[in-house]
């Protein structure tokens, strides 16, 4: 299949920048009012607003009384009125310093402590896959005895004596960004994270609303992409998970059969696929590199996007998605326009590569989450069960985002640099 060749050249440098995680507080929420992701094919191209990408921070922040519209009947209204008992210090474990989307995460903490009269310490291991080392940093908070503990998991197998000891010693627990499911009771007192599985979906659609044509007159079997770094964090099996059905549903409504290879854990985990690969019309092929990097993503997307016959692929987080951008600047296949011959790339997440792809059309588009509110709304969440409060989840929406609406005042606010 013939593929166009960009005439935009992708810098090869991919070294994220991060916000300063613990400095002096804001007296504001982030909020965010637009559509949820799951409207996003309906609403994919609204008229782009005035406001500057580069001021997402700055706008996330309307009056502390006013809650993000999407969130106030869904967990956030619970918090109304908050305050904490004491000042209190909250161990806050994020999954790595690797990536800008953690810094955003942290900024949302610095603005509920602020607000708040509490304190936490972020801490992570260098890169996602470094297990061990982020269960070491769980068990040594732990040790301190804190009033409270927040989580984001970089395996949520890996978690489950550490919760059971949390349990055990009363402290409560909020995972944020991603939910552990095998939590020991009484361990986990609250999740803030997106609805992964529908975000995974969102970004199918809108892919699919792009390649349909194209897989409809296929002389011969078409491949889809799907890169993500890893098969063990939840909110990531998850989004890959739901990405991968989502697209099988919307090929088979349209006649065509389907086929999913590649890594064992989504290969198992798909539903729905009704042909091997030899015989699919479409495969979607899945890769997971052996270590959370993008130069191994990058890898991993530079085989799939080398095969003559692909015609899309999904970068699954931020990591992937630049993985993927990496393995493009080499080859030159992505874009936009899929009657073309473009190879259509999804991202998922933000950060200044990614939004630069989605502006210059060398990604069609993107689902973005609000690291910024799971930040904001795990130290409330932390807050209140500190002062003895039940407390339920706290689910927070993703958006789409494409070139006509990226720096939309209701969108810009979600794209961390």
């Amino acid at each position: 299949m013939k593929k166009k060749v960009l005439a935009s050249v992708l810098s090869a440098a991919m070294v994220a920048t991060m916000f300063a995680g613990c400095g002096s507080s804001s007296s504001a929420a982030p909020a965010s009012s637009a559509a949820p992701a799951s409207s996003a094919v309906e609403s994919a191209a609204p008229e782009a607003s005035e406001a500057p990408a580069s001021s997402a921070v700055e706008s996330a922040a309307p009056e502390a009384s006013e809650a993000p519209a999407e969130s106030a009947g869904s967990g956030a209204a619970q918090f109304e009125g908050l305050t904490a008992n004491e000042a209190y210090e909250f161990p806050m474990i994020v999954k790595s310093f690797q990536s800008t989307y953690w810094g955003a995460a942290m900024k949302g903490m610095e603005m509920a402590a602020g607000e708040l009269g509490v304190t936490y310490n972020a801490q992570g291991p260098n890169s996602e896959s470094d297990i061990a080392d982020q269960v070491n940093m769980i068990n040594t908070a732990i040790n301190t005895n804190p009033k409270g503990l927040g989580l984001a998991a970089c395996d949520t197998s890996s978690v489950l004596d550490s919760l059971q000891t949390c349990a055990d010693k009363g402290i409560p627990v909020v995972c944020f960004d991603t939910g552990v499911a095998d939590a020991p009771a009484g361990s986990v007192v609250c999740t803030v994270a997106t609805d992964n599985a529908q975000a995974g979906q969102v970004a199918a659609e809108n892919m699919y609303a792009a390649i349909k044509d194209v897989i409809a007159n296929a002389d011969g079997q078409v491949i889809i992409g799907e890169v993500n770094q890893d098969a063990t964090a939840l909110n990531i099996q998850q989004r890959g998970g739901g990405f991968i059905d989502k697209m099988i549903e919307l090929v088979k409504a349209d006649g065509k059969t389907v086929a999913v290879t590649g890594n064992e854990f989504y290969v198992n985990a798909a539903n729905g696929a009704d042909a091997d690969a030899a015989s699919a019309d479409v495969v979607i092929e899945v890769a997971v590199p052996a270590q959370t990097t993008v130069e191994l993503c990058s890898t991993a997307a530079q085989a799939i996007l080398s095969k003559e016959n692909t015609i899309a692929i999904f970068g699954s987080n931020q990591t992937a998605a630049e993985g993927v951008l990496s393995a493009n600047a080499n080859l030159n296949v992505l874009g936009s326009d899929a009657a073309a011959g473009d190879v259509i790339g999804v991202g998922f997440d933000a950060g200044s590569i990614i939004k630069a792809a989605v502006a210059d059309g060398t990604f069609l588009g993107a689902v973005t989450q609000s690291p910024l509110m799971m930040g904001y709304y795990a130290i409330y969440a932390l807050t209140a069960a500190a002062n003895g409060q039940e407390i339920s989840d706290v689910p927070t929406d993703g958006y789409w985002y494409n070139v006509d609406n990226m720096n939309d005042d209701t969108i810009a606010p979600n794209l961390y640099d």
